[in-house]
């Protein structure tokens, strides 16, 4: 994994005429974004990943000149990004497992030149392994995996641009409890290492278990920040619904 660094938010408008949002998401950290639909989060998370522009302000990483104005910077940022809707911006369906997963590092398989397949399915291995994906063969169709599993190899794409920053879009949705809980303990265990993830949640519970802090959208702003103890399911709903816990 790349060096530690921290993700900084500076005055960032995300909408006309509504508050800035100034933040740091430092490494090993793990921050919540919270909010009813359409209040700003994921056009926040978007801003993020370069997929999004905003009205005013600057996002920058330690260490790296110019802010965040496109995908392409963010990615040399350092930053990767996990999708919300996975059948339609996520996984390539007429391609192969494999394929799905080396397609953001093609030049990583590379050896004097010439495209290795042998290296590129070791370094699926290694993800395939860690994040405990069931496929049958690299070779199969994406689409044959349940959806977990597509999600996990969607995963392992973003772990091997090798990003000091993770932004997840709902990166439970449409998966099975078990996988669930593998995911968790993935997204812990990347903190533990000294990446920094933000995680979009449609679900508080599951904010409330992975997060060290949460950031709650209202009316396209930051209307409210939770960490430790004040940080529960009453607290976070009401600032949802712009009332006090």
């Amino acid at each position: 994994m790349a060096e530690a660094k921290a993700l900084r938010v500076r005055g960032l408008v995300i909408a006309p005429g509504v508050d800035p949002i100034s933040q740091t998401i430092a490494p090993g950290e793990i921050v919540g974004l919270a909010g009813l639909d359409g209040h700003g989060q994921e056009r926040f998370l978007r801003a993020l990943a370069g997929l999004e522009q905003p009205v005013a302000g600057e996002i920058a990483v330690d260490g790296k000149a110019g802010s965040i104005t496109s995908f392409r910077k963010a990615v040399a940022g350092g930053i990767a990004y996990l999708p919300r809707d996975r059948r339609s911006t996520g996984i390539f369906p007429t391609q192969s497992v494999l394929d799905n997963f080396a397609i953001s590092t093609v030049s990583n398989d590379r050896r004097l030149g010439l495209l290795s397949f042998a290296a590129r399915r070791r370094r699926y291995e290694a993800y395939r392994q860690r994040l405990g994906i069931v496929a049958p063969r690299p070779d199969a169709a994406i689409t044959t995996l349940s959806g977990g599993n597509q999600q996990k190899v969607l995963l392992a794409r973003a772990l091997a641009l090798e990003p000091s920053f993770l932004l997840l879009n709902d990166p439970t949705r449409g998966v099975d409890v078990a996988t669930r809980h593998v995911l968790y303990d993935v997204f812990r265990g990347l903190a533990a290492e000294g990446m920094a993830l933000v995680i979009l949640s449609s679900e508080i519970e599951e904010i409330l278990l992975l997060c060290h802090r949460v950031l709650v959208f209202r009316e396209q702003r930051v209307s409210a920040e939770f960490s430790g103890a004040e940080m529960t399911t009453d607290t976070v709903i009401a600032a949802m619904f712009g009332r006090a816990a």
